[in-house]
């Protein structure tokens, strides 16, 4: 997606090898044009997999999962990173936050997620895969079907999309990058 890749060459910043910042567009200070035109393009990806539903995790996979979810006219669901008292009957899963260096329970509420389902997972990056796997996890124990995987960025060389892959499910990624060194950011071809 070009319009996505100028913006992050524009505005994102390369920390480490390995840290992409996007906060002033995509997690922390939303360009809702931008996450539009991201719905639209994850919609038109995936419009073949008759989801009925779009699960994420909070709190940086909720923008692009809402707009996909709007243009494609069906339910989004974020994964909790804490049980409220309001959700007695959860499935559980863990993750671990390699920006933030933290593991996470996550939680969903059963009653929103039904062996019926047709799943779309969409979150905002796909770097060694903790996230995605965790959604995954969410979406076995339901015993609902997942029908695609979705991420804005891919960060390729930290290997979670071959993870995913070869557990056979599709994946689309609507800006790849190669690369994040001295600053740089390098796209694949």
């Amino acid at each position: 997606m070009e319009l996505l890749k100028q913006r992050i060459l524009r505005d994102g910043k390369s920390l480490s090898e390995g840290v992409l910042k996007v906060d002033s567009f995509i997690n922390h200070q939303l360009d809702c044009q931008l996450l539009m035109c991201i719905g639209v393009e994850f919609a038109r990806r995936f419009a073949y997999t008759r989801a009925t539903k779009i699960l994420t995790i909070e709190a940086s996979g909720i923008a692009p999962a809402v707009m996909a979810g709007y243009c494609m006219g069906i339910p989004v669901i974020y994964a909790k990173k804490a049980q409220p008292c309001t959700m007695p009957d959860a499935l559980h899963s863990h993750v671990h936050s390699f920006t933030k260096n933290k593991d996470y329970d996550i939680v969903v509420s059963r009653e929103y997620i039904k062996p019926t389902d047709r799943v779309l997972c969409i979150d905002d990056f796909l770097a060694y895969g903790s996230a995605a796997n965790a959604l995954i996890d969410i979406v076995e124990q339901a015993q609902a079907t997942i029908v695609g995987m979705g991420f804005v960025i891919e960060k390729v060389f930290q290997h979670g999309y071959d993870t995913l892959r070869n557990k056979g499910f599709q994946i689309e990624s609507l800006a790849r990058i190669e690369e994040l060194s001295d600053g740089k950011i390098k796209f694949c071809d």
